[in-house]
Order: structure tokens, then sequence, then C-alpha cells
């Protein structure tokens, strides 16, 4: 009787259990189905569809190709190369605020991460170095350095959120560092700023006007609401203000920063800098790295003057100040001077053009431009060899390849 009752109740608390885990699965299925009617449009008929999410991500990518071709079109500029930028994380008690999902936070790293890779790619030549406010204090939470994954372990090893934020903190740290950056080099600040307070020391009015007599670039991207003070000091400085709607809007946000923006008049005169171009140290060969001061076998780069040992490229020499690059670094820099011009859309009546029905096959990947039922896809046109490229070719060749298969082929025939 007794072990009868006692199984009964192992019964009952097994099926609590299951009970539980539904429930739980529900609110898991339910956080991931959240916002699920933005996925979806009407058609011409009236009817409901998923979302073209590729179309909807490539029509996005051209207005920003055309918005920076036009501003680049409209006035001869002179973009900044070699950039010194100092990204400043907001980690008070606003940045565990969960708008964003999970938290402001967690979407900041992400993005932060994704960001320094892009950077790095694209500024082969440039510095970052991390700052962190926490406690109504400003932290250096790396130095200016040209390595992406230390950047990223130290960020991720400090990823707490307390107190306040001081925005004046911050721009005092950052401007006792970039004001000992040489004049050929662009000083930026790119603050990620979560509170809508700032809790200063002194006038912060003050340090904005300094800010802007080190020539310092300021840009600030909000995750709460728009501020004065922060929009103040971004005209002040001649950067960007802006603030996100969401996690993806974040995201467009902040790549925007990735390219080197127009160099400041005053820095825009042509001066030469002398660079050294090391070579990579033997391997077995044992030496004392001069970034840090340890001792280590075979890997790394023997700086041309000073003959100290370095772990990575590009960077300074720690012992006579000499900058050290390699040659693809100089060559990938190359294409911001001379950006491939943007490609245009293919409209339905120039698909009926005698010339072009031929042409049904993508140039770059040779994949078809025809969909079932024989219906053409979106593909575009270079304006120069007239040949057609599909959208996922347009993007490869603008964002990451800066050369047109097309115009190369008739160079080389």
């Amino acid at each position: 009787m007794a072990n009868n009752i006692a199984e009964k109740r192992r019964q009952q608390e097994e099926d609590d259990d299951e009970e539980d885990g539904d429930l739980d699965g529900w609110g898991e299925r339910n956080y991931a189905d959240e916002r699920s009617w933005e996925a979806l449009q009407e058609d011409e008929s009236g009817l409901l569809r998923p979302l073209d999410n590729k179309a909807m991500y490539h029509a996005q990518y051209r207005r920003r190709l055309r918005s920076l071709s036009t501003a680049s079109n409209s006035q001869r500029i002179q973009k900044g190369l070699i950039r010194f930028l100092y990204i400043v994380l907001d980690l008070s008690r606003a940045a565990s605020v969960m708008d964003f999902r999970p938290s402001r936070m967690a979407v900041v790293a992400k993005n932060v991460e994704a960001f320094i890779r892009e950077f790095f790619y694209q500024n082969p030549l440039s510095q970052i170095a991390l700052v962190i406010i926490k406690d109504g204090v400003a932290y250096s939470l790396t130095d200016l350095g040209g390595s992406p994954e230390s950047h990223v372990k130290a960020l991720m090893a400090k990823l707490e959120c307390s107190g306040d934020s001081s925005l004046q903190n911050a721009l005092e740290l950052v401007h006792e560092y970039l004001d000992q950056i040489p004049s050929y080099g662009n000083r930026e600040v790119l603050i990620l700023y979560s509170a809508l307070t700032t809790c200063d020391p002194g006038d912060i009015m003050e340090t904005i006007q300094k800010c802007k007599k080190s020539k310092m670039r300021c840009s600030v991207i909000g995750l709460s609401a728009e501020m004065f003070i922060c929009k103040h000091l971004c005209q002040e400085t001649g950067g960007l203000y802006s603030v996100a709607l969401d996690e993806s809007h974040f995201k467009e946000l902040i790549m925007e920063h990735a390219p080197p923006p127009p160099a400041i008049a005053e820095f825009a005169i042509a001066n030469l800098i002398k660079m050294g171009f090391p070579q990579r140290a033997a391997e077995g060969s044992i030496s004392i790295c001069s970034c840090h001061k340890e001792c280590k076998v075979g890997e790394g780069y023997i700086c041309p003057r000073c003959k100290a040992r370095v772990c990575e490229l590009p960077t300074e020499c720690r012992i006579c100040g000499l900058t050290l690059v390699s040659s693809p670094h100089l060559a990938r820099s190359y294409h911001h001077l001379f950006p491939i011009t943007p490609f245009d859309e293919v409209t339905p009546s120039r698909q009926n053009e005698p010339h072009r029905r031929s042409q049904k096959t993508c140039f770059g990947c040779q994949q078809g431009l025809v969909n079932p039922g024989n219906k053409p896809s979106l593909h575009v046109a270079c304006p120069k060899c007239k040949q057609y490229f599909c959208l996922d070719c347009d993007i490869y060749i603008h964002e990451s390849l800066h050369n047109c298969p097309g115009c190369e082929s008739l160079r080389a025939s």
C-alpha cells in the first residue's frame, strides 16, 4: 500500500516536471517568434507572403553605396587612410536594459566584435583602442593596436554593467591619448551610449571645445533616445550622431563607421611618412619581443631600423618609433582612393532589348539570371563594360574584390 502511494507521488512529480518543461519550451518559442508579423508583407493581390530579405538587404546596401558615391563625387574629398580610433562603450547600469534582446550590453558586444574585424579589413594601416564607462569613471581597456583578436578578447572579459555614465570623463581620457597622435593620423572617437544622462565632474562644454581644438572627430550612436549633449558634441567636432531603433539598425549604423571618413581640412595636406617593411623572423630563432617584453621563439617580425622584434603588423616599433607595415596592407588601402562606380539596376525595359536577351547568366559567377517561370530576377549592369551581374556578385565586387571582372577582362584583351 505504501509502495503504491509513493509510486503515485513520484509519477505525479514527473508529470509536473513535464508540464514545466512544456511551459519553458513555449516561452522559448514565444521569444523566438516575437514580432514575427514584421517578417510578412502584402503582395499585389492582398495576400501575405514572407519578406524577400535578400532583395531588401541589397536595396539597403545600394542606397548606402549611392549616397557614399554621391558625396564623393560632389567634391574632391581626401580620405584619411591612417586612422586612430577609440571606441567608447557605455557599460553603466543602463546597458543592462532589455529593450534590445537579450540586453543592450550583449547586442553592443556582438556588433562591436564584428565592427572591429571589418574595420581592420578595410583599414589595415589603422589602429583601435577600447575605453569603457562604468561607475561614473572611464577606464582604458586596451591601448592602440592593430590586432583584432586582442581587442575582442579584452572586451569579452569585461562585460559587466554598474553605476552611472560620465561622458566628460570618457572624453577627457580619450583626449589625453589622442592629443599625442602625429598630425598625419585621423583622430576619431566612436561612442556607443546607452544612458539618458551623464554624471560629470566639471563643465563638459569646455571638454568639447578642447576636443574640437585637437581636431578629434567624435561620433555617437545612442541606444535609448536622442540627447542634446551628444548631438552638440557631434556637431562641434564634425562627427555623426544617430539613435538605433533596433539591433539590425544598430548594426547598420556602426558599420557606416568602418570606411575611412573625409580627412579634416587642416590634415588634408600631403606629407611623407616614414614606414618600415620588416622581415619575418626565422623559424626557431629566439629573441625578446618588444611588445610584450617576453622571450619568444619563431613567429615575429624584425624592425629594419633597430632590429627589434614585434609580434604583429601593422604597429609602431616600441624602440625606434618607426611605423611597421607590410605591402599587402598598402594594397588593401588602395581601393578607398579609387572606388568602383556603383552598378546600375537593370529595368524590365532594358532586359527586353535585343542585344541584351542573350545575357542570361551572371558574368561573375555564371549563375542564371532567370527565375522559375522564365521571369528575370533582379540584377545589375556595370556602366562601363555593360556586363550583367547578380546581386551577390554586386555586393562581393564592391565590398571585397574592388575590381570589376568585366572591365578587367577588357583590359586583358
